[in-house]
């Protein structure tokens, strides 16, 4: 059995696992960054989690898109720089695509996935290829859009398999956007540590519905 929607706690339950999930891989995210940049993506996520939690604890909300909002403002606020801008969009474009919902259904996950593509890259100006986090997420969102069925949980697992697909693909690339562009040719070999970030953002959330069902 697999679950097909999320209550709005539950919802609440899921944001706070992924936070639980990004902070513990903080040496993970460290470390891939080290490799083509400066290392502090790591820490920079971890401290985005950690604001998220916090805010989670505090607020009570009555829709979904103010659970996906406020993570995106909390990550803008906290993270700084490209990556506060960039991950704060995508949560923040979320929230667009389940306007008054009180549930997170399929139909609803795949409206906030494409939102939040629309909204990343409209903020960073990046494409498949660029060797950023949209490597990982436009695939997701492609593989999201494919998806017929009704069950939650077996599009967010068809949501991550995508995502780490893609994510995998960015160690063929070359960067040609942000501070790695300049590393040229060096960065080949390793992946994106954004493209890293959300495909274990989808992977946490994943997770989360898998232990539920």
């Amino acid at each position: 059995m697999t679950v097909e929607k999320l209550s709005l706690s539950e919802f609440k339950g899921a944001m706070l696992a992924i936070a639980d999930g990004m902070i513990a891989s903080k040496d993970l995210l460290t470390q891939a960054d080290q490799a083509i940049g400066d290392g502090d993506h790591g820490i920079g996520m971890a401290r985005g989690f950690e604001a998220v939690k916090a805010m989670l604890s505090e607020k009570n909300f009555a829709q979904i898109e103010e659970v996906f909002f406020s993570t995106g403002t909390s990550l803008l606020s906290s993270i700084g720089g490209a990556s506060g801008a960039i991950f704060g969009s995508f949560f923040m474009g979320a929230a667009k695509g389940v306007k008054g919902c009180i549930e997170l259904d399929a139909p609803g996950f795949k409206n906030a996935l494409a939102a939040g593509l629309e909204m990343v890259k409209k903020r960073g100006g990046a494409n498949i290829g660029d060797k950023t986090m949209v490597d990982a997420l436009e695939p997701a969102v492609q593989a999201a859009m494919a998806y017929n069925g009704n069950s939650l949980g077996e599009l967010s697992l068809q949501v991550y398999i995508a995502a780490e697909a893609g994510m995998q693909r960015t160690k063929t690339f070359t960067a040609r956007i942000g501070k790695a562009k300049t590393l040229g040719e060096r960065t080949l070999g390793f992946a994106d540590p954004g493209s890293i970030s959300i495909t274990l953002i989808f992977k946490f959330f994943s997770d989360y519905l898998k232990q539920m069902a």
